[in-house]
């Protein structure tokens, strides 16, 4: 193998390493407090570039898409933190998200259980979702919550997990920043319509393939929890053209067909056609689905840090 093969090789197998470290600290400690959470600086940032936009329709465009720019360059600072794999991925794991998301959905699972509609609906819209929740029916907040865990599955960790693998720590902040960026202004408002634009179409574009990439783990997971990996599948394919989004409808359409129920935001779009209805219980079965899709991602991850090992190791020898 040629020298720039084996840097290669070499570079893959530690940020499988790193990523893995990434996944357990997440999985195992969650989030630092909001002050001093990474995510919440950009959220800081984002504000402050909001409250300097001006208010002409074109120029809040520029601006939105300087500031977005400006973000950008700050990801460089990340090449001054300590190169250890295990800080390195103790720094990833700021940038991940799966616990605090898994706890999130929890809650609602939790106060549906209970009986506790009004508290659901409170925990789904101050953790989950942007939509109005105060007139949400019981089903309509479960199924609100499984859509939300599986469009985050792809957002909050397969792809920041892949932005660090194709170009490490910096571009896994600059896909997180911008997916931030889209959270915080991506909205087809008057205040945001225009100053959100630039971050709309970047986030878009960076979860081309992760998207459906975690609609293809949801259907694995599907297939060998429930046996119904070809139907989230066949509804994956069917339905994922259905959200305005380019890319929410993929997980979340194949969630729909890995639990045979229909997940529904009113006036906007219809996923599957199963007939179970969405409930508390259906919550921890959609649970218990992402974290074997966290499983499988950790298998993966292991598997390609052994083989990128295994081919150093014979080409330096």
């Amino acid at each position: 193998m040629s020298q720039p093969g084996r840097r290669f090789v070499a570079l893959l197998a530690r940020r499988a390493g790193i990523a893995l470290v990434a996944l357990a600290i997440d999985t195992v400690l969650g989030d630092p407090p909001s002050q001093l959470h990474p995510v919440g600086f950009m959220g800081r940032w984002l504000q402050f570039g909001e409250r300097l936009a001006p208010s002409q329709p074109g120029a809040r465009l520029i601006w939105g898409a300087g500031w977005l720019a400006s973000g950008w360059l700050l990801s460089g600072v990340v090449n001054l933190l300590p190169h250890h794999p295990l800080a390195q991925g103790a720094l990833a794991s700021l940038l991940l998200a799966y616990r605090g998301l898994d706890r999130a959905v929890a809650g609602v699972e939790t106060a549906l259980n209970a009986g506790d509609l009004a508290t659901a609906r409170r925990l789904l819209a101050w953790h989950l979702v942007s939509r109005p929740t105060d007139d949400l029916s019981a089903a309509e907040v479960a199924g609100a919550a499984i859509e939300s865990l599986a469009e985050n599955l792809s957002d909050s960790v397969v792809a920041p997990l892949l932005a660090l693998l194709a170009g490490g720590l910096p571009a896994m902040y600059l896909y997180r920043f911008t997916n931030t960026a889209d959270a915080m202004w991506g909205y087809r408002t008057e205040r945001f319509e225009h100053l959100g634009k630039a971050a709309a179409r970047c986030d878009d574009a960076f979860n081309l393939f992760p998207a459906r990439l975690t609609a293809i783990l949801i259907a694995l997971a599907a297939h060998l929890m429930y046996r119904r990996g070809s139907q989230a599948l066949t509804v994956m394919w069917r339905d994922a053209g259905r959200t305005a989004s380019p890319n929410a409808g993929w997980p979340m359409a194949a969630m729909a067909g890995a639990l045979d129920t229909t997940l529904t935001k009113r006036d906007h779009y219809i996923l599957g056609d199963g007939r179970r209805i969405p409930d508390a219980a259906m919550i921890g079965e959609a649970r218990r689905l992402g974290r074997l899709v966290i499983a499988i991602l950790v298998f993966g991850l292991i598997c390609l840090f052994g083989l990128a090992r295994l081919t150093e190791s014979r080409s330096a020898s």
